[in-house]
């Protein structure tokens, strides 16, 4: 028996982790063939069935529960021995667009589960992080992503749903209401002076307008969440939205009133680069992929865009 390729390895795990060639490959940054071609030569290399090909998916034979933990060591004793050559021991970095939105969260929940040395970098959004997580600046993003990043030589899965919040001021008619539906808002002005033009936010929000009818106010200076809040709070005809997770200052003149389905939910993905892989990035891929909850079409509404990635 030959010395083993560690390409080929990577791509046994890869497809034992995901039960799909196909997923496999994307998360490897090569094509399906070239993955079912490392395999074959590993399993020639070992002289034993791997894998098992099953109408829905790919298992596991005999040969490759055995073989898995033992490649998963293998992989993992590489990664440190690059990680100490090429100071891939550094910080995991992680993009986000705003340390107080659901993608921080994200980070800080994968943070609590993993205890992994994190780097938060925040940045203007998908525009800036598929350019960082190209160049190898970031190791992973979270971002509204429509359509595929495959082109780009990036990678993506869905990350959260997060529902929509309306904040009123305290004698705003609504204050009083525990919930309320999206169709009372029709023809309502949404004061939301942080929506960037041309961010992939914004362009949810308009998609929200068009939607539902309600109109969306993008001016005003947007001095930050504390300006927000209070804006708000002084003005008893105004509405803004923010995610369920935004952690956005108290104020005693502003109340949260939740809507009735079907609920805007925010599509939120995980983004990364499969030729610049942290030693982190697959237990971060696996903990998102675990704690997401697909779309569902009666609690709530995406932008049609954004439905086939997400479960729709």
């Amino acid at each position: 028996m030959g010395e083993l390729d560690l390409g080929a390895v990577r791509a046994f795990v890869a497809v034992a982790e995901s039960g799909h060639f196909g997923e496999a490959a994307t998360r490897l940054g090569i094509t399906q063939q070239a993955v079912s071609k490392r395999i074959a030569r590993l399993e020639s290399d070992l002289g034993t069935t791997l894998l098992s090909r099953l109408r829905p998916g790919t298992g596991l034979a005999t040969g490759g529960r055995v073989f898995l933990p033992h490649a998963r060591a293998l992989l993992a004793a590489a990664d440190r021995a690059t990680a100490a050559l090429t100071g891939r021991g550094q910080p995991f970095r992680v993009d986000v667009l705003d340390t107080r939105l659901a993608s921080a969260e994200l980070v800080r929940a994968f943070y609590a589960e993993a205890g992994v040395d994190i780097d938060v970098v925040t940045s203007t959004g998908l525009r800036a992080s598929r350019g960082a997580l190209r160049t190898g600046a970031v190791d992973a993003a979270f971002a509204r992503v429509t359509g595929s990043v495959a082109a780009e030589g990036l990678a993506s899965t869905p990350a959260h749903l997060e529902p929509t919040l309306v904040i009123v001021a305290a004698g705003h008619p609504l204050a009083g209401r525990g919930r309320v539906g999206m169709a009372e808002l029709a023809g309502a002005t949404a004061w939301m002076p942080g929506n960037a033009p041309n961010s992939e936010w914004a362009e949810f929000w308009d998609e929200v307008s068009a939607d539902f009818g309600v109109r969306i106010d993008t001016t005003g200076p947007n001095f930050g969440y504390e300006h927000f809040v209070g804006g708000v709070a002084a003005d008893p005809d105004r509405i803004a939205f923010i995610g369920e997770q935004c952690r956005v200052p108290d104020h005693p003149g502003v109340v949260r009133v939740a809507l009735d389905p079907p609920v805007p939910h925010y599509p939120w993905s995980l983004l990364w680069n499969p030729r610049h892989r942290h030693t982190a990035l697959p237990a971060l891929i696996g903990h998102v992929r675990a704690g997401f909850t697909p779309y569902d079409p009666a609690r709530m509404w995406l932008p049609a865009a954004d439905r086939a990635a997400f479960g729709g």
